[in-house]
């Protein structure tokens, strides 16, 4: 594979003591793997998807994004910018089609870009690292690498929101998106089919507001798994991961069930069966233990490329 590169926006969810620091682990040990290459935007700043709650309006969170799409042009010319958190791609794809398609939102935001020396043109593309795996690789290259086997793993593939609507991924249905098994199922694991929770919401904006209710969501969609037969659920969104996992222990003593489903990133997922470590893949930073896919990467080490 020739080396790809790509300007990459980390966003604040993926930062060393962030809880999905365990996501871009495994994302960069994925990435070594495939030979990408990801170069931060220098100086980015947080992509405006919580502002609301701060009484930020429409100009604030365009502007914040903009400037990161700026400094991307401005020091990473030619290059497409990835965003491997979903809330990131979703509020960075939304301000960029907005201001791309109204006159006065790109003044307005120009305005306000002016108070720091910046203009923006929108050159350059705005993806999720999913993407970049679908459409510049393809399921048949994301095979090639494997090494380690995953054979009799089953994987509840866990779209959830952000990356489903409004954009979604090109091709996908909203309703059944496929291309989360289909990843799972380039690196040798089993995804369970059929399952009617791939796209529901998790609760995220609902965790502190009105717990009850974001926990009635994430008790369906885990129950559901268990009852599907999965091992673990997989998901590209680090606020679903979050979520999900962190609240199962909360649920269990509200309601005395006994859930206990690892939630994991497809970068670890593919990680593992690329060969890495349980390190290099971020399987030691979870709440619920992927004790399956843990022993899997612990045998990896020695037959790693």
């Amino acid at each position: 594979m020739s080396k790809k590169e790509y300007a990459f926006y980390p966003g604040c969810s993926s930062q060393p003591k962030a809880s999905a620091s365990n996501y871009v682990v495994s994302v960069n040990s994925m990435c070594k793997t495939l030979d990408i290459e990801l170069t931060p935007i220098p100086d980015w700043n947080c992509c405006s998807a919580s502002i609301s709650y701060a009484g930020g309006g429409q100009l604030e969170r365009l502007a914040l994004n903009a400037r990161n799409l700026v400094l991307a042009e401005k020091h990473l010319p030619g290059k497409d910018i990835v965003a491997t958190c979903a809330g990131c791609w979703l509020n960075a794809r939304e301000c960029k089609e907005k201001i791309d398609g109204s006159e006065k939102l790109l003044a307005d935001t120009n305005t306000a870009l002016k108070e720091a020396g910046l203009s923006y043109k929108g050159s350059a593309p705005v993806r999720h690292m999913v993407e970049v795996l679908i459409e510049d690789f393809g399921y048949d290259a994301l095979k090639k690498p494997v090494v380690k086997s995953l054979e009799g793993l089953k994987f509840a593939g866990y779209v959830g929101c952000q990356t489903n609507r409004p954009f979604g991924i090109a091709g996908e249905s909203f309703e059944n998106p496929l291309y989360l098994d289909k990843l799972i199922e380039s690196v040798g694991g089993e995804a369970i089919e059929n399952w009617e929770h791939k796209v529901s919401c998790c609760g995220g904006a609902l965790a502190f507001p009105e717990p009850e209710k974001s926990q009635k969501l994430i008790r369906e969609i885990v129950e559901s798994a268990y009852d599907n037969g999965a091992d673990m659920i997989v998901t590209p969104c680090p606020l679903c991961q979050a979520n999900v996992e962190v609240y199962q222990s909360e649920i269990n003593r509200i309601h005395g069930t006994k859930l206990n489903m690892p939630v994991m990133y497809y970068s670890q997922v593919m990680s593992v069966a690329y060969g890495s470590s349980m390190k290099e893949a971020g399987l030691d930073g979870h709440i619920i233990k992927p004790t399956k896919l843990q022993e899997i990467a612990s045998k990896a080490e020695t037959g790693k490329k």
